[in-house]
């Protein structure tokens, strides 16, 4: 029983390292130090990766001249490749409003069926023209609405890299892998991803990255892995909805006192 047990709770408790704002313009110092360490320590990370940048901030940052065959490398090594958003610009405000009550700016919430719709099927077509595979989603700043889940839903994806929980669930015939920290959290149970903005880094920053995966590297999985352990079912719903308002609290009551 107890063997049972611990095999259980090591089974649910990994991590998922979900890589954000990868793009043509961004820190590639960094991302090349990454990419040595993931393949040193043989990590298959998820990156999001924009397909058509426009993002003032992001476009500051060195251009890559052979981009796109670097996503094709990666993918060739088994880490996986997804969308994020089209092309990075918020162009609505959310007023809390959009699904996971994020709140702030947003690329896709507020905007038609048909223009979610559009973007996300523009996007799609840069990655087959790249010959690369995908498979997932997630939007810049983490705001959806309903729209974007049936755009991306009429899209053929279903897998979408955020959300709350401390499993990742099936929700309306998608798949949902929960995102719920802004740094590199291991849980003592739990299975999520990360959310990695390498391109604000300092040196110091990837200093740390590194001591969290050697520590932790055992319990990083691929995204397949993942995939395999989606649920579904009361239990599992009534787990994440719970966190998911204890969240919700915690940040409503440090917003209060800040006040």
């Amino acid at each position: 029983m107890i063997s049972s047990i611990k095999n259980y709770l090591s089974e649910n408790t990994v991590l998922l390292i979900r890589m954000d704002d990868i793009a043509e313009n961004m820190n590639w110092s960094l991302m090349k130090k990454c990419e040595d360490l993931f393949d040193e320590l043989n990590i298959k990370p998820l990156l999001g990766v924009i397909p058509k940048n426009a993002d003032p901030e992001l476009l500051k940052y060195d251009k890559s001249d052979n981009f796109w065959q670097e996503v094709r490398n990666w993918s060739k090594k088994g880490w996986e490749i997804s969308m994020h958003g089209y092309n990075h610009v918020y162009g609505t405000k959310t007023y809390k409003k959009d699904y996971f009550n994020y709140g702030g700016d947003s690329e896709f919430f507020g905007l038609s069926l048909s223009d979610q719709k559009i973007k996300i099927k523009n996007g799609l077509e840069k990655f087959i023209k790249e010959d690369i595979q995908i498979r997932s989603f997630f939007a810049p700043n983490h705001t959806y609405d309903l729209n974007t889940f049936k755009a991306l839903g009429e899209c053929g994806i279903i897998n979408i890299i955020d959300g709350y929980g401390i499993f990742p669930y099936s929700y309306k015939n998608l798949n949902f892998i929960p995102q719920l920290f802004y740094k590199e959290i291991m849980l003592p149970f739990g299975i999520q991803s990360t959310q990695i903005h390498l391109n604000y880094w300092k040196e110091e920053d990837f200093k740390n990255f590194e001591k969290f995966l050697r520590r932790h590297q055992k319990k990083i999985v691929s995204f397949d892995n993942i995939l395999n352990k989606v649920k579904s079912g009361f239990f599992i719903y009534s787990i994440n909805f719970a966190l998911k308002n204890c969240i919700k609290i915690s940040r409503t009551l440090k917003r209060s006192q800040k006040l």
